[in-house]
């Protein structure tokens, strides 16, 4: 594996010269040989050793530069903002900042503006491949959607509520690297106890039976396809029989990598790459009810979930930054890459109607997909629309992380290339 080095200042994105922030991505191999013993698969997001890796660089820009940025309604972002400021997750360089920001009116969309263009400072984020030529810029990566569903269940099995949702299991270890491994500070792995060894956790084709699952049923719902769609989103709500509606939470994983079962069927030939969005998937699981469980297999990763009340339905689920998530604000990122809770612009096209999306947006989740720097999952809630518009949301996009003026943004804490 290849350790960090810092290149030579480069151009930023207004011509002037931006010092890389960022040195390479400094992928560990010592990783490998504390994964789960019997462990078939690569530990998402390690590269081929044969693979350039790019190297991370955050360059200077400005705001004013920025594609969009004068004509971004500031105050749609606002409540985000503040709730990353409340999070106990956002680093120490941003008190100053959140002390301001919290003392303005919420309607004073032109001071909040003020605020941030005094305060804060745009980087753009980029990365570079070396090739036997030259280094290979980019400045685009993918950006796609998310949602929270709405599936309807019972707290009963019967009928037509078979699918069960299940809690986390009593013997699922999670295990913390870094507290062992200072160098491996952020990397976990999950699986059981046999023995006085941990081994890795069933993947999904070994847990679709529900027996050993038995007992952690939280919820069973009327749609299989559903199901598997409300773990891929990480979190969802579920109108029950006796009328109430609770939201079941991200808890936990199995531990085994995530999979795309768009791409099981490209391979297959059952459809295109173009054609691979959620509603085309969803549209042919449920017209090949004989294959779902064979597809659904494909992704061996499994999200147990937690059952939440909710007394607020105008309110979004809770993302990694502990705080709820903003329709059109909150984005997903991976946190080895950029930092959790920060303010980012994002720049790319809305998937229904092609119209640029062009908007400061918060950094207050992750996901099992996301990974890399160049890449975010934008979160588009849960009202009419939301499913379609994040389903068929595969764009390419630009992003800038915005961080105090007199603060330098953080390293990776470790390496990753976007899948």
């Amino acid at each position: 594996m290849k350790a960090g080095t810092t290149r030579a200042a480069t151009r930023g994105v207004n011509g002037n010269v931006a010092t890389p922030v960022i040195t390479r991505y400094a992928v560990l191999a010592m990783l490998g040989s504390l994964l789960l013993a019997g462990c078939r698969t690569a530990p998402q997001g390690e590269a081929p050793a044969t693979e350039a890796l790019p190297e991370l660089r955050y360059e200077a820009a400005t705001l004013a530069a920025l594609p969009g940025w004068q004509t971004d309604a500031i105050g749609e972002a606002w409540p985000a903002l503040l709730a990353s400021c409340r999070s106990t997750g956002l680093a120490p360089a941003w008190r100053g900042f959140c002390d301001q920001a919290s003392a303005l009116p919420a309607s004073d969309n032109t001071a909040q503006r003020q605020l941030i263009e005094s305060r804060l400072r745009a980087w753009q984020v980029v990365t570079y491949t070396n090739t036997p030529r030259h280094a290979v810029r980019s400045d685009t990566g993918l950006i796609t959607g998310y949602y929270e569903p709405m599936l309807n269940g019972s707290r009963k099995k019967g009928g037509k509520f078979q699918t069960p949702l299940y809690a986390v299991p009593d013997d699922l270890v999670s295990v913390e690297l870094g507290e062992v491994y200072p160098a491996l500070q952020g990397a976990r792995v999950r699986g059981r106890l046999q023995g006085r060894r941990i081994v890795p956790y069933p993947e999904r084709a070994q847990l679709s039976d529900g027996r050993v699952l038995a007992g952690k049923e939280i919820l069973w719902v009327d749609s299989a396809i559903d199901a598997f769609f409300m773990q891929i989103q990480g979190s969802g709500r579920v109108r029950l029989d006796n009328g109430s509606t609770v939201r079941l939470a991200f808890a936990d994983v199995n531990g085994r990598p995530y999979r795309a079962i768009g791409r099981y069927l490209v391979d297959k030939g059952e459809m295109t790459v173009e054609q691979a969005t959620a509603p085309a998937l969803h549209d042919w699981l449920l017209a090949h009810p004989e294959r779902q469980q064979e597809v659904f297999n494909q992704n061996p990763s499994v999200v147990f979930f937690r059952e939440e009340k909710l007394p607020n339905p105008n309110e979004g689920p809770k993302g990694a930054l502990g705080v709820p998530l903003t329709p059109g604000r909150s984005v997903a990122i991976d946190p080895r890459a950029l930092p959790l809770g920060a303010p980012l612009f994002l720049s790319t096209t809305h998937p229904v109607t092609a119209t640029p999306v062009r908007r400061l947006v918060l950094a207050q989740d992750t996901g099992g997909a996301i990974r890399g720097a160049l890449r975010a999952d934008l979160f588009w809630g849960w009202e009419a629309g939301a499913g379609d518009a994040a389903g068929r949301m595969r764009a390419q996009g630009s992003l800038w992380l915005l961080w105090p003026a007199d603060q330098t943004p953080p390293a990776p804490v470790a390496a990753t290339t976007a899948h």
